[in-house]
């Protein structure tokens, strides 16, 4: 993420994208239905969005509008009267690098001769480059700079020579290396795809004789549609008017480990969602009773940083018996355009985001609990208000390890030199940023969380379930 378009008040980490897609068989307009479903996924991506529909017993022919924004600041009753059809799919972005731009919005529609498709995708590619250049060579242009689109034309083109679009996603998901959940629209058919390595979340659900497949069931929540199960890594699955099935051929040809991302659940995931088996609440608890086995100190409140760290602040509270409060008042509108052009105006405006709740905190020593420490800048804020506000000791607990290794599948970890742990040893942090002590969930207690779900700790460990040696940590992601 270039600084230039770094927001005030920024954990340094992101998710990249959310995916919605639903079919209704009786032939109900899904457009409001995929915008409330993008409105619940909003948390996954801000800075653009699109929807995407069709009518399977119409003509052929894809509607759909695309912008830069939030969900509500591009869907009014205007754009979203012409979205006319039963079968639709919705995406929310939030770009790493380069030019956030309106192509490279999702989702993307191709017409081909075939018909049309139109693909919402959450994750990143690492053999994104080789796949470019392999289209390229053989008479692709591209509109975009992100990998989507990459996915998008291998499936075209695979469709030339198969019998169906099934077949031919299947075909261009043996060639995908990375980190992909996929919801593809074709005139007839709604299908979900979900990697190998279960590195991102996809679920389905049903409302009536609606199918619905989304990255997180918070989505399913938002339309009133019940929760049926998570997709399988490796699993594609396909809707039709009279059918579901599956195909896990490629769950059967993946011969590496699985590895679901263990930031879904310390941060990503909103926290009333569910995934893999596992409530993102009662993971996040568990993530703070760890810290406060593993790091206990004598103090008076254990408070959390908005919104982030405030279950993790929780089970720390409980497995030490010391009070949970509230110590931050948060401004919730604030915009997310909100951007000031330098590092010191930046810090300064952590205070117009958070204010501190004085009564709170004066005379008192403070445990101070969020979910990751990147760069550094915030936390350093935080702990000056809160010492200014009369806390008279705040000691920090993390519940993540250190970030020291960039991430290659779709979450916005930084190169290592953005890294304020990968310059310094935790006693260095501690000084830099004011704390009087500060503590870092142990790698081992990432599996307390989530029991037995096998997880992606690369950007804690350097341990990537793929070969990665080819992959550019800063390339334009979903």
């Amino acid at each position: 993420m270039s600084m230039k378009n770094q927001s005030i008040y920024d954990s340094g980490v992101h998710e990249e994208c959310g995916v919605f897609g639903i079919y209704d068989r009786n032939g109900g307009n899904v457009a409001k239905s995929i915008y409330y479903g993008l409105s619940a996924l909003q948390h996954r991506g801000q800075e653009s969005c699109g929807i995407a529909v069709s009518d399977t017993n119409g003509p052929k022919g894809v509607h759909y509008h695309k912008e830069l924004g939030l969900v509500s600041e591009v869907f009014k009753p205007n754009t979203l009267e012409p979205l006319h059809g039963n079968i639709g799919v919705g995406h929310v972005r939030y770009s790493t690098t380069g030019a956030v731009t309106q192509a490279n919005a999702q989702p993307l529609v191709l017409n081909y001769m075939k018909g049309t498709l139109a693909l919402a995708h959450n994750g990143n590619l690492v053999n994104m480059a080789e796949l470019r250049k392999e289209l390229e060579y053989t008479g692709a242009i591209f509109h975009t700079t992100i990998d989507s689109e990459v996915i998008a034309y291998q499936i075209a083109r695979n469709r030339v020579h198969s019998s169906s679009v099934e077949e031919s996603v299947y075909k261009s998901a043996l060639k995908l290396k990375g980190a992909y959940s996929l919801v593809i629209m074709s005139p007839r058919k709604l299908i979900g795809v979900r990697d190998p390595w279960g590195l991102k979340p996809l679920c389905l659900g049903k409302r009536g004789n609606s199918y619905v497949l989304a990255s997180e069931s918070c989505a399913l929540t938002a339309i009133d549609a019940e929760f049926i199960r998570d997709i399988e890594p490796g699993e594609i699955i396909t809707i039709t008017s009279d059918e579901i099935y599956s195909d896990y051929r490629l769950a059967k040809q993946h011969t590496g480990r699985q590895a679901r991302c263990i930031f879904e659940y310390i941060y990503f995931a909103r926290l009333d969602s569910k995934l893999d088996g596992f409530d993102v609440y009662d993971t996040r608890i568990r993530a703070g009773a760890a810290l406060a086995r593993s790091y206990p100190v004598t103090a008076d409140l254990v408070v959390g940083v908005p919104d982030s760290g405030i279950c993790a602040a929780q089970g720390y509270a409980r497995e030490s018996g010391i009070p949970f409060g509230i110590a931050f008042h948060k401004n919730s509108y604030m915009g997310r355009t909100f951007i000031k052009p330098t590092q010191s105006e930046r810090e300064s405006a952590v205070k117009i985001k958070l204010s501190i709740l004085e009564s709170v905190v004066r005379g008192k020593r403070i445990i101070l609990v969020d979910d990751s420490i990147v760069r550094g800048t915030t936390i350093k804020n935080l702990i000056l208000m809160l010492k200014q506000a009369g806390a008279l000791e705040v000691h920090v607990r993390i519940s993540s390890p250190p970030f020291l290794h960039p991430c290659y599948f779709g979450t916005d970890v930084p190169s290592n030199k953005q890294l304020i742990a990968h310059a310094m040893t935790p006693n260095e942090i501690c000084s830099d940023i004011g704390a009087d002590s500060l503590g870092y969930l142990q790698i081992e207690d990432l599996q307390t969380m989530v029991p037995k779900l096998p997880i992606c700790t690369a950007c804690f460990t350097a341990n990537y379930p793929m070969d990665v040696s080819n992959a550019n940590p800063n390339e334009e992601k979903c």
